[in-house]
C-alpha cells in the first residue's frame, strides 16, 4: 500500500500519553505508516492515565493498537527498545518524521546528549543526523535551567520543541477537545491534513 508518509511516534513515561495515542489514531486515519516506540515507563503511565489495556509484549502492542485504531495490515508497526534491527535504527530506514509525545525530561536529556542507549534514543539520533523532522513534546512544569538548555541544544540541532499546551479560545468543553487542539498543531507541523481544529483565522 502507498502511504502518504512514515512517522515514528515515541511514547515515554511522562503523564499525557493521551496526546501520543490520539496522534497515532489521527496518523493512521490520514493514511500514514506509523512506527510505535514505547518505553517501559510509558506502559506504567498508560496503566495509570488510561483505561486502555497495556500489553506486556511489543508484538501485542502492535496487535492491540492496530485493532484499536483500525490500521490496515502492516500500516502500524511497534518496535521494542532493544530491537536494533528495526528500520529506525539506521539512516537507510529513517522515517520522514518522529514525534516524542509525551517526552520525559530524562528522554530529553538523553536525546540532547546523543546517548543512543535504546532504540528510542537511537531513532531520534538518526532522525537528527539525517536532517529529518524531530518533534519533541516535553511534559514537565516548571522547567529547570537544565531542561531549557537541553531544549535549546536540540532546537539548535534542528528539532522542533512543542510542549503540549492546549489553548482555550475555541471554548473547549471536554478533555478530548483539549487533546485534539494539541494533536492538531502537531499534525500541522507534520504537514499531514487534519480536521480536528481549523487554523487561526480560517473558518470551519
Amino acid at each position: 500500500m502507498e502511504y502518504t508518509k512514515t512517522v515514528a511516534v515515541a511514547l515515554t513515561g511522562a503523564s499525557g500519553i493521551q496526546y501520543g495515542l490520539r496522534l497515532i489514531d489521527c496518523l493512521v486515519q490520514a493514511n500514514c505508516e506509523v512506527y510505535v516506540l514505547m518505553s517501559k515507563p510509558a506502559r506504567v503511565v498508560m496503566g495509570m492515565d488510561t483505561d486502555i489495556p497495556v500489553p506486556a509484549r511489543t508484538s501485542d502492542v502492535e496487535k492491540e493498537f492496530s485493532q484499536r485504531y483500525n490500521a490496515s495490515p502492516g500500516q502500524l508497526k511497534a518496535f521494542g527498545q532493544e530491537q536494533w534491527t528495526a528500520p529506525v535504527a539506521s539512516g537507510s530506514g529513517v522515517p520522514d518524521s518522529m514525534v516524542v509525545c509525551p517526552c520525559t525530561t530524562g528522554t530529553l536529556a538523553a536525546i540532547a546528549a546523543g546517548n543512543c542507549n535504546n532504540l528510542l534514543e537511537r531513532a531520534a539520533d538518526v532522525v537528527l543526523k539525517e536532517r529529518k523532522q524531530l518533534i519533541i513534546m516535553p511534559r514537565e512544569m516548571p522547567f529547570s535551567t537544565i531542561h531549557l538548555e537541553n531544549m535549546l541544544r536540540l532546537a539548535n540541532a534542528g528539532a522542533v520543541i512543542m510542549p503540549p499546551n492546549p489553548a482555550f479560545y475555541q471554548r473547549p468543553k471536554t478533555i478530548d477537545e483539549l487533546i485534539d487542539f494539541v494533536v492538531a498543531r502537531v499534525m500541522d507541523q507534520l504537514e499531514v491534513p487534519q480536521t480536528l481544529m481549523p487554523r487561526w483565522g480560517i473558518d470551519d
